[in-house]
């Protein structure tokens, strides 16, 4: 069985790591290169770096900040906000992202994810799925969380996958730093419909919550705040999993 991997999230405003809760009262937490080092040496698996209002606000990802960060890790780093073309992917890959995330432009026009994943193949392109729940089923929301569209999220993951995604970051706006775990159904209902790998995002609380989210289908576990925040370290994580039989990488 493959091991199962704990990704730490840094949301990127202006080069410095934020967080908040629902995605919004954003919090500074620290320059991010600084960051990616220490979550590295800590036993993460990969660093998804995210420069949250690039889409909101209409210009490029923070390419400098993605390249200082690039030069310092070892483990896979994953890029997104403000993706728009083929080109901004390819400039994403140049300055030594692994992956790139695409959300907003892929919701408004899909054939991006189709060109990414012919240009520079599917294992490089992630598609961010960002929901919140909405009568039985869960909505997709775009620009940074700020705008609901009519797309149905599990709907939407499996027809980002049959054009071309090779990677799913499903992120529950509901649960989104409310440190009560992560959306269980919305995991499941998810991991279930694709064959690529998903990946669990919001809600985070404790080490128990990763657990869950990996025993419902997910592939990888991402954590935000209660690593930001010393709740726990990526090593207090990791030994938790492996104690619950989960395959990990260890790195101690």
């Amino acid at each position: 069985m493959l091991s199962k991997r704990v990704i730490v999230c840094l949301d990127v405003q202006g080069g410095r790591v934020v967080k908040g809760v629902k995605f919004r009262d954003l919090r500074d937490l620290g320059d991010a290169v600084e960051a990616a080092e220490r979550y590295e040496r800590e036993g993460a698996d990969e660093i998804v770096f995210l420069d949250i209002s690039a889409s909101a606000e209409a210009r490029a990802t923070l390419l400098e900040v993605v390249r200082a960060t690039a030069e310092r890790l070892f483990i896979p780093l994953t890029v997104g906000g403000g993706v728009r073309s083929a080109d901004d992917v390819a400039r994403v890959l140049r300055a030594g992202a692994d992956k790139v995330s695409l959300n907003t432009a892929a919701v408004e026009r899909p054939g991006l994810i189709s060109e990414a994943a012919e240009r520079f193949g599917s294992q490089c392109v992630v598609v961010s799925i960002d929901a919140a729940r909405s009568g039985d089923g869960w909505r997709v929301y775009t620009k940074g969380g700020r705008q609901p569209t009519d797309l149905d999220a599990v709907a939407w993951a499996a027809r980002a996958v049959e054009i071309g995604a090779g990677e799913l970051l499903v992120t529950s706006i509901d649960r989104d730093g409310v440190r009560a775990g992560y959306d269980l159904e919305l995991t499941r209902a998810i991991a279930d419909r694709v064959s690529v790998p998903v990946i669990a995002s919001g809600g985070a609380g404790r080490a128990e919550h990763l657990v869950e989210a990996l025993a419902a289908g997910a592939d990888a576990a991402l954590v935000a705040g209660i690593v930001h925040d010393g709740v726990v370290t990526v090593r207090d994580l990791k030994t938790a999993l492996i104690a619950a039989g989960i395959p990990t990488r260890r790195t101690w």
